[in-house]
């Protein structure tokens, strides 16, 4: 195949099904880079967790002529690890947290199968959140964990005391032997919250409570300096009174960081894009979504239909993924389902899910492939 001049390659390629291409992927970087032309959108990792236990597959979107969308998935070699779940994405290799060492994190990269076990984390708080980026300049990736513990008040369940409101941070550089304590931070980032967006490459970002702070608040975490900093919010945003107004999550869109919010009934999202990057003014409101109940939810039993109705589905049940090439968003209803949104037609189109044995419920993540092996990653980061 190297003796063929490129366009014959292309021109094999694009006549080959999707999940062929899919596998193709792996033959070598040439092939790889040939093949995401002719995908054009991202690909995704998807941990099953029912029926099907801590499985991990590749997939990815396939447009059908009648305009419908399909995902085809390509089940993963398995790390050494009999339960787990998937943390993080980054510049292909996962984080993923192990059950059975007290959710301890580790990194694999499912295409060349190189597991890496961390060093060992005591912490003293019941809940964490973990960022996973790389420095494309120092070429280092690091593991920031971010761990609190929620206290009550009078012994009454649900009741937050705000006065201890701090977290302590820790980073770990892949590579290194230990973990280093970067001190507290007044911030709480909810701990079961999937959302990460990363800027620039080298930027993290959350959204946080903050004490003495009724509304959601960004944060940024840079990955060289490893400060942490506070993003300036729209006016809508930024002096609002009520905790349903703030931001609920991050994502990237077009390149730039975007936040989701929900409307006081919950029967609308909105998605709001910082165009020029720390700069308040140019926060627009890009994407208005109605509510949406997907197929797979509507199948469920009578008894159930009260949890996935129109007006619940929106209360932080809807994830927004990624913007597809074609305009379209990607968006994932409770774990459950997939669906294509088009911001132009204003239509809603579940995505197929081809799974071996379809799970009822999945982790998934935007994920670019890479064949470099950690071990070559880390001694990039320490020379």
């Amino acid at each position: 195949m190297e003796s063929l001049p490129h366009e014959i390659v292309l021109n094999i390629l694009s006549r080959l099904p999707i999940p062929s291409l899919v596998q193709s992927k792996l033959v070598c970087r040439p092939w790889r880079s040939l093949i995401r032309s002719l995908i054009h959108d991202p690909s995704f990792i998807l941990q099953s967790n029912h029926p099907i236990q801590s499985q991990l597959y590749l997939g990815d979107f396939s447009s059908q002529n009648d305009g419908n969308y399909n995902m085809v998935t390509m089940k993963l070699p398995m790390p050494p690890l009999s339960r787990f779940t998937l943390a993080s994405s980054c510049n292909g290799l996962l984080c993923l947290l192990d059950y059975h060492r007290s959710f301890e994190p580790c990194i694999y990269n499912p295409f060349t199968a190189n597991f890496l076990e961390l060093p060992h984390l005591t912490r003293h708080h019941n809940f964490q959140v973990l960022g996973f980026g790389f420095h494309p300049i120092t070429k280092e990736y690091k593991l920031v964990e971010i761990s609190y513990t929620i206290y009550t008040c009078g012994g009454s369940f649900g009741r937050l005391d705000p006065s201890p409101f701090k977290s302590d941070v820790h980073i770990l550089t892949l590579g290194s032997s230990t973990w280093r304590h970067l001190g507290t931070v007044p911030y709480h980032v909810h701990s079961q919250q999937k959302s990460q967006a990363r800027i620039n490459g080298k930027l993290l970002h959350w959204v946080s409570w903050m004490k003495n702070r009724r509304s959601t608040i960004i944060i940024s975490f840079d990955m060289e300096t490893e400060k942490f900093h506070e993003i300036p919010l729209p006016d809508c945003c930024s002096s609002s009174n009520k905790p349903t107004e703030g931001f609920d999550q991050v994502v990237v869109i077009r390149g730039c960081l975007s936040a989701v919010r929900y409307g006081n009934d919950s029967e609308e999202l909105e998605i709001w894009v910082m165009k020029e990057y720390g700069v308040k003014e140019s926060w627009s409101k890009e994407f208005s979504i109605g509510a949406y109940v997907p197929k797979i939810l509507l199948e469920r039993d009578e008894s159930e239909f009260l949890i996935y109705s129109r007006s619940y589905l929106h209360r932080k049940q809807t994830r927004v993924m990624c913007m597809l090439r074609s305009g379209e968003l990607l968006l994932e209803y409770r774990n459950k389902a997939l669906v294509v949104y088009d911001p132009h037609c204003k239509t809603f189109k579940d995505v197929q899910l081809t799974f071996e044995g379809i799970p009822t419920f999945f982790i998934v993540d935007v994920h670019v492939a890479n064949l470099n092996w950690i071990d070559t990653l880390v001694d990039m980061a320490e020379n």
